[in-house]
């Protein structure tokens, strides 16, 4: 917490709930902006666990960001030192994106006596007993939606604006590191996700990396961050012929800078998908076990041609069978779109 910032905000004091996944963390920046807009003398908070942390800490926009280890809500002690690290805050309102027992369960022992959340499907589990003020959102993105919970504090149809946080020592790093490509523009391809049924096949990528260099000169940059998504980086790099380079091992922080810094970024649905929108770098999207309506990159180009239906488990646990339907020639027609359309803003 900034004491200073605590002493001087005179504002309403707001804790904005968005616990777990790098991505969904990511696509709800933009209600720290709208409140920062709207509320320039509010305190505003961010409870958040470890894993999506760095995405969400030193945001110009947030006077704290409180950070809860994992399953902090599974047992008494971790419910009784979550409330000893929020009620210090104060806070008047809480906002709940998240729409979950955990979430809402955060906003509760803040001892905030505002706390707004979802009506109907999307204010899941006990989600809807914790919070009080209720909103039934009208739009299906997860970034449209959370911004419809600011309404009752009269915010209707803000801007969406990101400010990820990036450091300055990882945007010098990411430039040094471009300036050792040669090719004039830069693909970075990112072929990891959380889940099995949201991976394309690694030779379609190789060959993704090889129309993008042969067409229109890219070199492409594969990122990667397991050691699983590292052996499939590798296989892309193989098959490649010569179109693609294995990007170093980088930090959340130093990935932004490094996408930053591309031309194009290609991947599945997880969070380097939405750093990628974030940091304003043109984003192509391949969806299968997951909607792009509900968690695309907003703004981008998102390719879906078959749907894992079933319950988040079941599409969790699914082969990758909906994202083989994507073919190279897909993704190929929407690089020639995006890249006529940035062809055209250069020309404007």
């Amino acid at each position: 917490m900034s004491n200073s910032n605590f002493k001087k905000r005179r504002g309403p004091r707001i804790l904005i709930s968005r616990l777990s996944a790098i991505g969904d963390a990511i696509l709800t920046l933009p209600v720290a902006c709208a409140l920062r807009a709207e509320f320039p003398d509010a305190y505003l908070g961010w409870v958040v666990e470890r894993k999506a942390a760095p995405m969400v800490r030193g945001h110009r926009a947030l006077d704290a960001v409180i950070q809860l280890d994992r399953k902090w809500f599974v047992s008494p002690s971790g419910i009784q030192n979550a409330r000893s690290l929020l009620r210090p805050h104060q806070f008047d309102i809480s906002i709940d994106c998240q729409g979950n027992t955990k979430s809402a369960l955060a906003g509760w022992v803040s001892g905030a006596h505002q706390r707004i959340g979802f009506a109907g499907k999307h204010g899941g589990e006990l989600s809807r007993l914790l919070n009080n003020v209720r909103v039934a959102p009208a739009f299906r993105h997860v970034t449209d939606r959370s911004l419809e919970l600011l309404s009752p504090l009269g915010l209707h149809s803000p801007s969406v604006r990101w400010d990820l946080p990036v450091s300055d020592a990882s945007v010098i790093w990411a430039s040094r590191w471009r300036r050792t490509i040669a090719a004039r523009q830069l693909a970075v391809i990112n072929p990891g996700g959380t889940w099995k049924s949201k991976l394309w096949e690694a030779d379609r990528f190789a060959h993704t990396a090889r129309y993008l260099q042969q067409k229109y000169g890219y070199r492409s940059a594969v990122v990667w961050g397991t050691n699983e998504e590292r052996e499939m980086a590798d296989k892309i790099v193989a098959n490649s012929e010569g179109a693609a380079v294995l990007a170093p091992h980088t930090d959340l922080h130093h990935l932004a800078a490094l996408i930053s810094h591309a031309n194009l970024f290609i991947s599945g649905d997880t969070g380097p998908l939405h750093i990628a929108v974030a940091v304003g770098t043109p984003t192509i999207g391949l969806y299968g076990a997951t909607r792009p309506g509900d968690s695309g990159p907003y703004g981008q180009v998102a390719i879906q041609k078959a749907y894992e239906r079933g319950s988040r488990r079941h599409r969790r646990n699914a082969d990758n069978s909906a994202m083989r339907a994507i073919t190279v020639a897909d993704v190929c027609v929407a690089i020639d779109e995006v890249h006529a359309k940035q062809m055209l803003l250069q020309a404007a």
